[in-house]
């Protein structure tokens, strides 16, 4: 009896180990980020973005995704609110990772397009000061670097630089940022 147990253990023990399939084409992610976009505190620049992944070949994915940012300019102590709204669509590639892709570097560039909203809409403030800065129908280019690491089979960890070249606006035209966020994949 002990023979077949002390057989049965080393079978068990020299199976090799199953791991997950990570990154399958067609593999559809839900994902959401949050961050700052300046170098000031959080509460005067921020984003908050909802994207949808879907996978290719090789660690490569799809993106589209909507995003709100809100930063706040100062003019004699007062708050000059800019609010962004855009969607965007694009594509990740796949740079670096382990073998079992539980850690990843992907690289991604995106279409921008969406609308840009400057103290909500008035041009006159408090003191009398008319802004010159108008609303605007707003559209670029996005890339980014995200870096990515799996906690369960389907939850993911995201770090992600990135920085935005958009045209219509009358305000600062690259817009870096960074932030943190969390991927379902489905």
């Amino acid at each position: 009896m002990n023979y077949y147990i002390f057989t049965l253990l080393l079978l068990i023990l020299n199976t090799p180990k199953l791991h997950a399939q990570r990154l399958l084409p067609n593999q559809k992610g839900l994902e959401i980020k949050t961050g700052i976009t300046d170098k000031g505190k959080i509460e005067n620049s921020y984003f908050i973005n909802l994207a949808i992944t879907v996978n290719t070949k090789n660690g490569n994915y799809h993106i589209w995704g909507i995003e709100y940012t809100y930063k706040n300019h100062f003019y004699n102590n007062i708050r000059i609110p800019q609010e962004t709204y855009t969607a965007e669509g694009g594509y990740s590639f796949f740079l670096l990772g382990d073998t079992q892709r539980n850690i990843t570097l992907n690289f991604g560039i995106t279409g921008v397009g969406g609308y840009e909203s400057i103290n909500r809409g008035k041009d006159q403030l408090q003191d009398g000061v008319k802004l010159i800065s108008k609303d605007h129908f707003i559209y670029g280019v996005g890339g980014r670097l995200t870096f990515e690491t799996y906690l369960s089979d389907r939850l993911v960890f995201l770090l992600q630089g990135r920085s935005k070249i958009l045209w219509g606006t009358d305000l600062q035209q690259i817009r870096p940022s960074a932030g943190l966020g969390l991927r379902i994949n489905f």
